[in-house]
């Protein structure tokens, strides 16, 4: 451990979440964003379903850890929604016990500390014709289409409505671009750099406008060591300290 100690946000989920901090992604915008704030804690597994996540619950998020996160945002569905394995392997999971597992995961979050907030975020769409280009010869028919990620997507919302956890329907968020088919993914499942920037932009929004006390969004968090220096860089007459804690280097992007 590192100091001074920082809130802690966890990303928690499946390839959607362990890929976010690569080429652009959404974790990484967010990690950028609260360089000097919060520390971003990635703990992403490629494959997983919302069993495995269970499994694990425990060791990721122990009870009785000394420091608690402040925030967890958490993504598993996508690969429940496959198509169900004539053998009974692979990611499948029934629509109803996906449901129970999420439950399973939001109580146990919830029993962190009073502090802990929660973020589910819920299927996003995919592009069919882009996955069979692109994976099909590695990984052979994924029995996944659109139509079932809609219906895990609403199943996610739902189980948050009832437990009163924050929500984000990716499903329906992507689809509001026009060209989301041809711009949102790199291989029809996993996000493009477009892509990552729009789930960035709504859990932003979730955090801006969440009634949370203390406030989670990034510009009402204080910065670390923000205090003036003489050691600031200066402006273009040379004389003039520039405190430069608070830029972000987001170039060319709002996320207001």
């Amino acid at each position: 451990m590192v100091g001074p100690l920082r809130p802690e946000f966890v990303l928690f989920g499946s390839s959607i979440v362990q890929l976010s901090f690569g080429d652009e992604g959404w974790g990484s915008i967010v990690a950028n964003l609260y360089a000097r704030k919060a520390d971003i804690v990635l703990r992403g597994y490629s494959g997983w379903n919302s069993r495995r996540a269970l499994e694990v619950l425990d060791k990721v998020f122990p009870k009785d850890a000394n420091v608690q996160p402040s925030l967890v945002i958490v993504y598993f569905g996508g690969n429940d929604s496959v198509r169900p394995n004539p053998h009974g392997l692979g990611s499948h999971v029934p629509l109803q016990e996906y449901k129970e597992n999420m439950r399973k995961i939001a109580i146990h979050l919830k029993s962190l500390s009073k502090k802990t907030r929660l973020i589910f975020l819920s299927s996003p769409p995919i592009n069919e014709e882009q996955i069979r280009s692109t994976l099909s010869k590695q990984l052979g028919d994924l029995g996944r289409t659109n139509e079932s990620c809609r219906i895990y997507s609403e199943a996610c919302l739902e189980v948050c409505r009832e437990m009163n956890v924050e929500a984000i329907d990716l499903w329906s968020a992507l689809q509001k671009r026009n060209d989301w088919l041809n711009v949102c993914f790199k291989d029809g499942i996993h996000l493009s750099s477009e892509g990552s920037k729009i789930v960035a932009k709504e859990i932003l929004k979730v955090l801006r406008e969440a009634d949370w006390e203390p406030s989670l969004y990034w510009k009402s968090m204080a910065t670390e060591f923000s205090e003036d220096s003489p050691y600031d860089p200066t402006g273009a007459d040379a004389k003039t300290p520039i405190n430069v804690s608070n830029w972000t280097f987001q170039e060319s992007f709002q996320w207001d």
